[in-house]
């Protein structure tokens, strides 16, 4: 079987970590059900529900399951203190931070007995996170869903793990089944920090319309942008983009950022009619290079039973065709 120094350090089976998309995707559901099935699930923590949401949202995970799960941030977002304080009252057994410095969180959660985990985009930001001590760190390439940076996982990976010294490294970008969990496995990787596969499962809280548009989108469907965060002012770091589904409004305003800031207010009001509507062509469907490889909904931990049995397959057998 499949284990890592990341099984022992936060108390699971497999090493599979489910990210903690924000705006209610990873709520209690998946992350419980991505926990039950051996993976370390995290509830995405910044949403507009507000402090006393996470806290229902653990106290939810907790009566779903009683394995190790924990939260994750958009650190760069207003209000963090108080998320995070709340991750801290609960002792979950992890806090994850993104876009922005880990070190003044460290302590805190120290006291508390509760692991850091920091994801990174730039060997820069690793260095940083590794000399505040984190406990886990996340070298995120820009196949990733969503917001992140500008170099590719497997050179993002292998810089990291050539700063991070005893730091465990998992691998996000672009990872989707077993060959990706066994591929950053033998790259040095201790697992797999995995969002597009689990958004498009039965328990995430993502809305049909998107699972759907998934399940329809390739490889070449995808396109880093600023635009939506520049549409909604989004306090995300000049350096992260945005991974999303190619569609009519990525046709019409990706590269014309001067454009879209001067037309936002219009832009906005479009783009919130189509969330509403339910409107692919217009809103936002963050995916990485990976949702080719997505062909069905499925429960969280059929996906996490599949990809390791995969994995482990390809382990076994690959090194016997490749070496003589």
């Amino acid at each position: 079987m499949l284990h890592t120094r990341i099984c022992d350090m936060l108390g699971i089976e497999h090493p599979i970590i489910s990210a903690p998309m924000s705006g209610g995707t990873a709520a209690a559901e998946l992350a419980a059900a991505v926990s039950e099935a051996g993976g370390f699930g995290l509830i995405g923590g910044m949403t507009s529900g507000g402090p006393e949401w996470l806290r229902e949202q653990i106290h939810k995970v907790r009566q779903l399951t009683n394995k190790p799960f924990g939260v994750g941030f958009i650190s760069s977002f207003p209000g963090l203190n108080e998320f995070v304080k709340v991750a801290l009252e609960e002792r979950v057994v992890a806090i994850s931070h993104s876009f922005a410095d880990p070190t003044p969180y460290i302590p805190a959660a120290l006291a508390s007995g509760v692991k850091v985990i920091a994801q990174v985009q730039t060997v820069a930001q690793a260095v940083v996170a590794a000399q505040a001590e984190v406990d886990i760190l996340v070298a995120q390439g820009s196949e990733a869903g969503g917001h992140t940076g500008y170099s590719g996982t497997l050179p993002m990976v292998t810089a990291v793990l050539d700063i991070a010294g005893n730091i465990p490294v998992l691998a996000a970008g672009g990872i989707a089944d077993g060959r990706g969990l066994a591929a950053v496995l033998v790259l040095g990787a201790e697992g797999a920090w995995m969002g597009t596969r689990f958004y498009a499962s039965r328990e995430s809280g993502g809305e049909n319309w998107e699972k759907e548009r998934m399940l329809e989108a390739g490889t070449d469907d995808t396109v880093l942008t600023k635009i939506y965060d520049l549409t909604f002012e989004s306090p995300f770091p000049r350096d992260v983009g945005d991974r999303v589904l190619r569609n009519d409004y990525t046709a019409s305003w990706h590269g014309r950022n001067d454009d879209v800031i001067i037309h936002r207010e219009e832009l906005r009001a479009q783009v919130v009619k189509a969330e509403e509507e339910g409107n692919a062509r217009v809103a936002a469907v963050r995916a990485g290079n990976a949702v080719g490889m997505i062909h069905e909904i499925k429960p969280a931990g059929e996906i996490i039973r599949e990809i390791v049995a995969v994995a482990e397959r390809i382990l076994r057998e690959r090194p016997d065709q490749v070496l003589r």
